[in-house]
């Protein structure tokens, strides 16, 4: 009985998709794609996700990296793998930082502001912009848009990525206290959980692991989902085939 209880605080629900991590590639992780790939299969993930940084980021892969990722199988055991990037919104238009050429070789895309290279405006216009990325055809993930980075009105947000079918992310690696943002992105968060609730918009729980020990890693995250009383329904890390289905990545 002892070891079902730890097997299932180990592997809980939601550790079955984690596709928010970077490796060495990224310029500023620790782990190489292959050790990556261990840890997520030794955790227990069925889809998995590798997702660098686009070359907004200083000392990140170069463009050509992301035209060679189809030379990685995508199949490991039972868990399947996404190669992707982690696209930067660069201003209040909306601006990727991966052309239209690029973002169609990837097989997931995920899009977030990130202060090194990040223009804003007003909280209108940083809004515009979050919503232009979350319409745009090649976005399936907002990447940590509580995180404080950028000022922003959620309700218009949660509205567009109910509209667009692009998920959320609750993002676990925000509140690591090394950050310092957690005094200011914590109820950004919970605007965002009860804001989702509200009108029934899922999310996804991201670890943003830099490090394969933090791959499905959401321990700062899961006491919000329960203090929202967030539904078990509207969280998809423990849907893997309804989570390929709401982003339209195997059509």
């Amino acid at each position: 009985m002892e070891k079902e209880t730890e097997h299932t605080t180990a592997h809980t629900p939601r550790t079955l998709v984690d596709v928010h991590t970077h490796t060495i590639m990224s310029g500023h992780a620790f782990n190489t794609v292959m050790e990556m790939i261990a840890a997520a299969q030794e955790k227990g993930l069925k889809i998995f996700g590798i997702t660098e940084h686009g070359p907004g980021i200083p000392g990140t892969c170069h463009p050509l990296y992301f035209r060679n990722t189809h030379v990685v199988p995508r199949q490991w055991g039972d868990m399947r793998l996404l190669m992707g990037a982690e696209m930067n919104i660069l201003d209040t238009k909306g601006t990727l930082d991966l052309d239209d050429f690029h973002c169609s070789l990837l097989d997931i895309r995920i899009a977030g502001i990130h202060q090194l290279c990040w223009k804003g405006g007003t909280i209108e216009e940083n809004t515009d912009g979050m919503v232009a990325a979350i319409r745009n055809k090649w976005t399936h993930i907002i990447s940590h848009p509580g995180d404080g980075t950028a000022d922003l009105l959620f309700e218009p947000i949660v509205l567009a990525a109910k509209e667009s079918h692009t998920l959320l992310e609750i993002n676990n690696s925000t509140f690591k206290p090394s950050r310092g943002k957690t005094a200011k992105a914590r109820p950004l968060n919970l605007e965002i959980l009860r804001l989702c609730k509200q009108y029934e918009v899922p999310v996804i729980l991201g670890s943003d692991a830099h490090i394969s020990f933090d791959i499905a890693r959401y321990d700062f995250v899961l006491p919000m989902l329960a203090e929202t009383e967030f539904p078990d329904a509207l969280v998809m890390n423990d849907k893997p085939e309804l989570f390929l289905k709401y982003l339209s990545i195997d059509e």
